[in-house]
């Protein structure tokens, strides 16, 4: 083969892949929760891609999709024996979006976690993505059944981190705003009408940045943590950057005063915050840049 055949095959490769990309890199950040890794294993199906005879492919986003699916696979099995090392809370990659993305929150997203990989893609597969127990027998190179069960109990696991009510978009911002001038202002009165009796407080530095180790749960220690970072938010400073969407959650990005980026998303039920998630971690934030 000349190096022209090798570039035109390259050519014809990429001509057929890169339309699919953002889903298949959809598909792999809900399996494996970072952009970076997503962005990898798509990245080898493509290499893969190019040394398949794409004549005998009948339909190449099926055929990319199991690809994907399988190396994601391969990749949680060494993610969790990391994640059980990793400092303080994991948080997945904060996915800044300007319209909320429905299928997949950021609760959602922290409940898939708990499930085994195969539970994790049958799930996804079928529930998310809509393919049926056939497709993602073959995907995931189980019986249908034995793939009917494992989403049944997917299902079961995750039931409660999928809201219960709709948000209305508007609503959902205003109240983030309304948090953001509150927690920075230090407005303890108005923040503390903002929370649910039950919130939390996750935040995600990995190690890199501070944050805590531990959530903060219930009503006191929350905004007892709030009036401790109200003092250094008015004394060093916080910038918005942009208020919208997190991982499909009402929240916002801002710069903080070591002048990295942090993202705050706001999980909110009747009208209260029941979970604030904040990610502090450089490596997780890079993509935001």
């Amino acid at each position: 083969m000349t190096d022209m055949d090798t570039d035109r095959g390259m050519e014809d490769a990429a001509e057929s892949f890169d339309p699919l990309r953002p889903r298949l890199v959809r598909v792999a950040y809900r399996m494996l929760g970072s952009v970076a890794d997503a962005e990898d294993a798509v990245q080898d199906a493509f290499i893969r891609w190019m040394g398949t005879d794409r004549t005998e492919v009948r339909e190449p986003e099926a055929f990319l999709r199991r690809t994907v699916t399988r190396l994601c696979l391969d990749q949680l099995k060494s993610a969790r024996r990391q994640r059980e090392t990793y400092i303080g809370p994991w948080l997945p990659d904060p996915i800044v979006e300007e319209e909320e993305e429905e299928d997949v929150s950021l609760p959602l997203m922290l409940a898939l976690e708990r499930l085994s990989p195969l539970e994790r893609a049958a799930f996804l597969l079928h529930d998310v993505f809509g393919l049926g127990f056939e497709e993602v027998a073959v995907t995931i190179q189980r019986d249908p059944a034995a793939c009917r069960q494992l989403a049944n109990r997917a299902r079961a696991h995750v039931r409660e981190a999928r809201p219960r009510f709709k948000l209305e978009k508007a609503h959902g911002l205003e109240i983030a705003n309304a948090f953001f001038a509150a927690s920075r202002s230090g407005d303890m009165t108005a923040l503390g009408a903002m929370l649910a009796a039950d919130v939390s407080v996750h935040s995600d530095g990995g190690g890199k940045r501070p944050a805590a180790v531990r959530p903060a749960i219930g009503y006191g220690q929350v905004m007892t943590l709030h009036k401790a970072l109200a003092v250094l938010f008015r004394k060093y400073g916080s910038e918005l950057v942009h208020a919208g969407f997190i991982n499909g959650l009402p929240g916002f990005v801002t710069r903080e005063a070591d002048g990295e980026l942090q993202t705050t998303a706001l999980d909110i039920e009747d009208g209260k915050i029941t979970a604030i998630y904040v990610m502090r971690n450089p490596d997780k934030l890079k993509h935001l840049h």
